[in-house]
């Protein structure tokens, strides 16, 4: 597949060929399901916390006694029914972690950036060259190259060249910035364009297989 390699003003400059084994990939449905499924629970803390009666305050003595009251007998004001009592039932810590085979994380990865790429959702670039870390220089560069979509922009390396971008686009709620190591299918599904420097192709290969 051949896409159009666009330098910062949205003007064509060459054409590259997006590797078939990362970009032209089946498309698993279920496969990327269960990857953002595990994604999604693997960012969830587990830290709720609610005290069993063992561990509520008060509640020494018996409230009163056994017989002759005409109520119901009870041990403790610890117990549940009462206001201030134990819960019973209710959530304690805990780890929502779910494991996923290596392969199984990529073939999903594929898969997305293959839907992603037959819906011209893959926007190439020759890079970000920016002077300055500047909100207003990165919102003119992705509206000129997405226009008014969402996107996700990757980034080949941690270098300098990345910090500015990833500053410039600190703020904007529109544009996310990764690097292409990190990519992963909750973000890839959920920003309508994919923009990348040449470079993160190569990347991707390497990372994807």
């Amino acid at each position: 597949m051949k896409v159009d390699v666009l330098d910062m003003k949205g003007n064509k400059t060459s054409e590259v060929e997006l590797p078939a084994q990362v970009f032209e990939a089946p498309i698993n449905i279920d496969l990327m399901h269960q990857a953002y499924t595990r994604q999604m629970a693997n960012a969830r803390l587990g830290t709720h916390q609610t005290k069993v009666r063992g561990e509520v305050a008060g509640g020494g003595r018996k409230p009163w006694k056994q017989k002759g009251t005409g109520r119901a007998r009870q041990g403790s004001t610890n117990a549940a029914q009462f206001v201030g009592g134990g819960r019973i039932h209710t959530p304690h810590p805990r780890s929502y972690e779910q494991q996923m085979p290596k392969k199984m994380r990529q073939a999903a990865l594929r898969s997305a950036l293959s839907a992603k790429a037959a819906e011209a959702g893959i926007v190439v670039v020759t890079g970000f060259d920016l002077a300055e870390p500047k909100t207003r220089l990165m919102a003119e560069a992705l509206n000129t190259l997405v226009g008014n979509s969402t996107a996700l922009v990757l980034m080949p390396t941690k270098d300098q060249n990345y910090d500015l971008v990833m500053r410039s686009a600190d703020n904007l709620e529109s544009a996310k910035v990764l690097l292409a190591g990190y990519v992963n299918v909750r973000d890839v599904l959920g920003f309508d364009k994919v923009v990348m420097p040449v470079g993160v192709i190569d990347a991707l290969v390497a990372h994807l297989g």
